[in-house]
């Protein structure tokens, strides 16, 4: 069995107290510091800092950079200026998810592809199959870092400690070159929490002198340390989605819930023919969220059913720690996704009753952004 890789960052929490580490497709990372509940509050209503380092970075540049990445993903590519990111996905022939990724246009005809970190290495090889001429391409993930500062005290955190007016810096729009704690960084308005907040990428050997001046910084505005499991409940609430279970190979963007970001018009990709007559045929299946009626939490894969035929089944449920409620995002058959359907989940072999219910089941009040 392989060692787990550890970001630079590790060193710093392993020994704390109350730490939790896990495997997390290879890599130990702190599922929490000091409870999921807690981290989550404070990200909903002061500021969490998280250790993403364990996200993959490619670097893509050359004359036919566009092109290349404008086959190579759903998102219109073109549109983008520098300085400027979207969110987008890569697909199979099929339409099924090779990964969902963020396109940074750091420069005319340079880019950076942000990518999930059990993909790393199936992105390289799918990426690298199709490499054009007229472009090079650079794995720096291992010598990169990324901090999430996520929430709404996170501008009053980071803006006084850089050279910069970051109340101008809009929702997928980023900063390069800036100094925080000694280290040169890029500054990105993108997250993965439903709130407003910031994703920090930086080299590695400076990731622990920015992490501790940051939580220094940051504690007479409540920002505490916050971990994987609060990062999960938080995107789970904005229905932001999480490769493996609501995108996969066998789950196309228009089923999981991503179609918004899926180009059709924009010229030849990978997947389009079949995205096309799958929108053009009617998606058969599609995410919806779904709330327990009965007593009990739907979990991952847990089966749906409408009237004894088993419709689809849970991506990821828990109970919402900001509402309350226990809910669920489910991939169900097309035929009732509507809101307001009926629906059972067997939850450890009682069919329990629940209804599908709007979505996103948490929507900030806008000023900043979100992304994956």
């Amino acid at each position: 069995m392989s060692e787990l890789k550890r970001t630079p960052l590790y060193p710093l929490y392993a020994d704390i107290p109350g730490v939790r580490c896990i495997d997390f497709g290879g890599w130990e990372l702190p599922v929490q510091f000091s409870g999921i509940h807690k981290e989550h509050e404070a990200v909903r209503e002061a500021a969490g800092l998280f250790d993403v380092s364990h996200m993959g970075e490619f670097f893509v540049s050359g004359p036919q950079a566009e092109s290349f990445l404008q086959r190579m993903t759903v998102n219109d590519v073109t549109v983008l200026v520098p300085g400027q990111a979207q969110y987008s996905a890569m697909c199979y022939p099929d339409g099924g998810v090779v990964d969902d990724l963020l396109v940074y246009k750091l420069a005319e005809a340079s880019y950076m592809l942000v990518v999930n970190a059990s993909n790393v290495r199936k992105d390289w090889e799918w990426l690298s199959r199709h490499l054009a001429d007229g472009v090079r391409m650079t794995d720096k993930s291992d010598d990169t870092a990324l901090l999430a500062l996520q929430g709404p005290k996170a501008e009053d955190i980071l803006a006084p400690l850089v050279d910069c007016d970051l109340t101008q810096l809009g929702a997928f729009h980023f900063l390069q070159n800036v100094s925080l704690f000694g280290a040169s960084v890029l500054i990105s308005r993108t997250g993965y929490t439903g709130e407003d907040g910031f994703e920090i990428y930086l080299p590695a050997q400076d990731a622990p002198a920015v992490w501790t001046g940051l939580l220094e910084r940051g504690v007479a505005f409540g920002l505490i340390p916050a971990g994987l499991g609060a990062r999960d409940t938080l995107r789970f609430e904005a229905k932001l989605p999480l490769y493996g279970q609501e995108l996969s190979q066998d789950i196309s963007p228009l089923e999981g819930g991503i179609g918004f970001f899926v180009k059709l018009g924009k010229g030849d990709f990978i997947g389009k023919d079949a995205l096309q007559r799958q929108k053009e045929s009617g998606v058969p299946r599609k995410l919806v969220g779904v709330e327990m009626i009965d007593r009990g939490i739907p979990r991952s894969h847990y089966a749906v059913y409408a009237g004894g035929e088993r419709i689809g089944e849970i991506t990821t449920g828990t109970q919402s720690p900001t509402l309350k409620r226990n809910l669920g995002l489910a991939l169900l058959d097309s035929r009732f996704a509507a809101v307001g359907t009926q629906v059972e989940v067997d939850v450890r072999g009682k069919r329990l009753q629940a209804e599908v219910v709007p979505v996103p089941f948490y929507k900030r009040a806008r000023k900043g952004a979100d992304s994956k």
